[in-house]
C-alpha cells in the first residue's frame, strides 16, 4: 500500500510540476514514509521494509529528472534553434515553455507584413569601397532589426539593401497591426538618429521606404531539401513589397495599406492616394501616419483637415476649388514633396476633359 500509494502520488504530479517543487516532492514523500515507519514501530512494533520505498522514492524523481532534461530540454534547446534567428530572445523564452504549440508547418492566418529598403543604396554604394558598404549595411540593419524586434517582430530576411519582416507568427500577437505601425514610425525616427551620428563622421546619409500591410498569409518553414525559411507568402505579402516602392513615389517614409490602417485607431492618417498597382485589379486606398493620435498637434490636424478636403475635391475633378486648397497646403508646409507631386497632377489633369469613369485611383505598371 505504502509503495503503491507513494508511486502513483509521483507518477502524476512530477510531469506536471517545475524541477524545484519536484524536489520538495520527491523530499515531502520520503519524509512522509520515514514518519509512516518510524510511527508504526514506535507505536505498534510493526517493522515495515523501508529500503524498498526510499528506492522507489529516487527512482522516479531520477527518471523525471532524466526525461524532462534529455526529451523535454532538447525539443526547447532545437525550437531556440528553429526559431532563434527570427524572433526576439523574449520571444523564444515564452515559446520554450510550451514548446508544442509552436511548430514550422504551414499555415494560413492574418497576419502583418513589413518591408524596408534603403533608398539611392545602390548608387551610394558604387562610392564606397566593399568593407565601407559592407559596414554601413551591417549598422544600419542591426538598428532596423533592435526597432523589428523591441516591438516583437519576427524577421523574414534581409534581401540587398531591404529587411523583411512580419507580426503574428510564430507567437500569436492580436495587436500585430499597431506593432508594425510603430515599428514603420521607429524606423524613420531611428534612422534619422543614424544620419545625425554619419554627418557627424563625415558618412552619407541614408534614407528609407517602408510598405505595411495586413492580411491573410501563409506562413511556415518553406524552401528546398538543401535549403529552407520561415516565411510569409501570399498576396497580402506582394502588396505589401509593392507600397514600400511607392514610399518612393509620394515622398514619405511610410506607406500603410488600408486594411492596417483600420486596425489601428491609436494614430492620426493621411490618406495618400488609391492606387492600382501591378498584378491587382482592385484599387486601394494607401496611407501614412502621421503621428500618435493622442500626440497630434492643432498644425498637425489642421493640415490633414484641409489636405482631406484636398482629396475630395481632386477625385471630384473640382480643379479651381483643388488650386484653392493646395495654396492652403502650401502654405502650411511648402517643402512637402507630396503637395508638389499633386500640383503637377492637377496642372496636367485640368488639361483634359472632365471624366464621369474615373474612379480617382493612380495605375502603376511596375513593381
Amino acid at each position: 500500500a505504502v509503495l503503491l500509494i507513494a508511486g502513483l502520488l509521483l507518477a502524476v504530479t512530477l510531469p506536471l510540476v517545475t524541477e524545484p517543487r519536484a524536489v520538495l516532492i520527491s523530499v515531502a514523500v520520503v519524509m512522509a514514509v520515514v514518519g509512516l515507519n518510524f510511527w508504526l514501530y514506535g507505536a505498534h512494533r510493526l517493522v515495515l521494509p523501508l529500503a524498498s520505498a526510499l528506492v522507489m522514492v529516487a527512482t522516479a524523481f531520477a527518471l523525471n529528472m532524466s526525461y524532462g532534461y534529455f526529451v523535454e530540454s532538447r525539443s526547447k534547446r532545437e525550437l531556440a534553434h528553429l526559431f532563434g534567428t527570427y524572433v526576439p530572445p523574449e520571444l523564444v523564452d515564452e515559446m520554450v515553455k510550451d514548446p508544442d504549440r509552436y511548430s514550422m508547418t504551414a499555415r494560413s492566418k492574418e497576419m502583418t507584413v513589413l518591408f524596408c529598403d534603403m533608398r539611392g543604396f545602390t548608387k551610394l554604394s558604387e562610392n564606397l569601397e566593399p568593407t565601407q558598404v559592407q559596414a554601413l549595411l551591417n549598422e544600419v540593419f542591426s538598428r532596423l532589426t533592435q526597432v523589428i524586434q523591441g516591438n516583437r517582430g519576427t524577421i523574414d530576411k534581409y534581401m540587398g539593401d531591404c529587411v523583411m519582416a512580419f507580426w503574428g507568427a510564430p507567437v500569436e500577437n492580436p495587436d500585430h497591426p499597431y506593432l508594425a505601425v510603430k515599428t514603420a514610425m521607429e524606423i524613420a525616427q531611428a534612422v534619422g538618429v543614424l544620419n545625425q551620428d554619419h554627418r557627424a563622421r563625415g558618412l552619407p546619409e541614408i534614407g528609407v521606404g517602408v510598405g505595411v500591410n495586413t492580411g491573410v498569409m501563409c506562413v511556415g518553414n518553406m524552401g528546398s531539401d538543401i535549403r529552407r525559411a520561415y516565411t510569409v507568402i501570399g498576396d497580402a505579402v506582394n502588396l505589401g513589397s509593392r507600397l514600400e516602392g511607392l514610399s518612393r513615389i509620394y515622398g514619405v517614409d511610410a506607406v500603410v495599406s488600408e486594411s492596417t490602417r483600420k486596425l489601428v485607431p491609436q494614430f492620426a492618417w493621411a490618406e495618400l492616394d488609391k492606387v492600382r498597382v501591378k498584378g491587382k485589379d482592385q484599387a486601394v486606398s494607401i496611407f501614412c501616419p502621421i503621428a500618435r493620435a493622442d500626440e497630434l498637434s492643432t498644425a498637425q490636424g489642421q493640415e490633414i483637415k484641409t489636405w482631406t478636403s484636398f482629396l475630395k475635391a481632386y477625385r471630384s475633378q473640382d480643379w479651381e476649388q483643388s488650386d484653392i486648397l493646395m495654396l492652403n497646403l502650401l502654405r502650411m508646409n511648402a517643402k512637402k514633396y507630396l503637395y508638389q507631386l499633386y500640383s503637377e497632377r492637377v496642372a496636367s489633369m485640368r488639361l483634359l476633359p472632365f471624366d464621369p469613369k474615373w474612379d480617382g485611383a493612380t495605375n502603376f505598371e511596375t513593381k
